[in-house]
């Protein structure tokens, strides 16, 4: 019999985590750190789905041996390379079912250590939207775009502060340009998954610090529950001055292809209005950046002092201080503290 353990128990362990799940179903979520071992391509598990339905267990059984049977060397040899000396290989699919089951004989054919997951991916994902609703000491960093949000973040948090990067798991800075230079976004999924992960870093932290955020951050969507709690939280809100923004702009997104910015304001051409737009679209053509910026910070100004208007609210100005001289600042001044 192999052992298999609770979620929280399963998370804590050392040891390679294996989803042998399909390479799509990992790509739409998996525990982070998790390595994809699949035990069927996509097109073979939807074959032995629509199999299992239609013809019972064992006809799913017997072409699932039948397709596995030729690469069962290549499987264990990649097992023998996961496992160490110290720990078990931890192992999953997604209902801790037969095919994390069926690796797992495998790796213990090779006298290999196993543990498998309770209830498998299905049950890590009700852990994950339970983790959400619990309450959370959150806080929250606001500022107006250009403020340098999530640099002063990143230097608060190599100082101690407990902070959650949301744009940085989104891959996103949270406008209509906040992919451009930046990797695919993960599926909303995913990043539920990534957010769990850096929320249980955290346990225990007086203060968790966050960038005040609309509900998505690009197409990835802040979970409900911890939407609801940041809605609530306490915001303080970083104040620079116009020209220390358009600068901190300019050097994101200067170096970014012209078509690209041109397409992302004409994404919110709408928004900006037909003056605004030719504007920024005539001021990127010259290369422009600074007078670029200045036509879209009109609107997104906006945005922003709508979002924050229920918001319990203060305000700290921070002039042009570098992200280490204003994150050291906002500690001087008991703003906040390491966590």
């Amino acid at each position: 019999m192999i052992p298999s353990l609770p979620i929280t128990e399963f998370l804590v362990g050392e040891g390679a985590i294996l989803d042998v799940r399909s390479p799509a179903e990992f790509a739409q979520g998996h525990i982070p750190g998790a390595v994809n071992l699949p035990l069927f391509d996509d097109a073979e598990r939807a074959e032995i789905g629509t199999l299992y339905k239609q013809q019972g267990r064992q006809a799913a059984v017997l072409r699932g041996l039948a397709l596995v049977g030729p690469r069962m060397g290549a499987l264990a040899g990649t097992l023998a390379q996961a496992a160490t000396d110290s720990a078990p290989l931890r192992m999953h699919c997604w209902r801790g079912g037969m095919r994390s089951a069926s690796v797992a004989w495998l790796a213990r054919q090779l006298d290999l250590p196993v543990l498998l997951l309770e209830g498998g991916y299905k049950a890590y994902r009700r852990w994950v939207l339970a983790l959400f609703e619990r309450p959370w000491p959150l806080r929250l960093l606001g500022g107006r775009t250009g403020c340098g949000k999530t640099e002063l973040l990143l230097a608060l948090a190599e100082r101690g502060v407990a902070m959650v990067d949301l744009e940085g798991l989104a891959h996103h800075r949270g406008s209509s340009f906040g992919a451009l230079g930046l990797p695919p976004q993960p599926s909303s999924e995913h990043y539920e998954n990534r957010l769990a992960a850096a929320l249980c870093r955290l346990e225990g932290a007086p203060a968790i610090w966050l960038e005040a955020e609309s509900s998505q951050v690009g197409r990835c969507r802040i979970p409900t529950g911890l939407w609801r709690q940041m809605r609530a939280a306490p915001v303080l809100e970083v104040q620079r001055p116009i020209e220390q923004r358009v600068a901190h702009l300019v050097t994101i997104y200067g170096s970014q292809e012209p078509q690209a910015l041109a397409e992302a304001t004409l994404r919110i051409a709408r928004r900006l209005g037909p003056q605004r737009t030719a504007a920024a679209l005539e001021a990127i053509e010259r290369a422009d950046w600074a007078s670029a910026c200045l036509q879209m910070l009109d609107y997104y100004d906006r945005c922003y002092d709508h979002e924050l208007s229920q918001h319990r609210l203060s305000t700290v100005e921070l002039g042009q201080l570098s992200p280490a001289a204003a994150a050291q600042e906002l500690l001087d001044r008991g703003l906040m503290a390491p966590g």
